[in-house]
């Protein structure tokens, strides 16, 4: 019996261990999906970096902004981002 021929679950319902031959068949999901169904699972890929210039920092905010930002959905720490940027605009340092 061929390795294509066997089951990937054994009677006992456990899942076979997969071949290095069956591993080089593998290929990133990118490459098989449609683009439609790549776009419903957020598989886009990234162009490159809009603000090279952002800096990766902690910091703490109270649970009442983050939550109110989170709910805007996608996109929300960008615009904390423009909402402090809004704010240096009026407020001397």
């Amino acid at each position: 019996m061929k390795v294509a021929d066997k089951p990937m679950i054994d009677e006992d319902g456990e899942v076979r261990e997969l071949t290095d031959e069956e591993l080089k068949k593998f290929r990133p999901a990118h490459e098989v999906l449609p683009a439609e169904l790549q776009e419903k699972l957020g598989m886009r890929r990234r162009g490159p970096q809009k603000d090279p210039t952002k800096e990766r920092i902690t910091i703490r905010l109270s649970t009442h902004v983050v939550e109110n930002f989170r709910a805007t959905g996608p996109g929300w720490q960008a615009r904390i981002d423009s909402a402090l940027k809004d704010w240096l605009k009026t407020h001397q340092l």
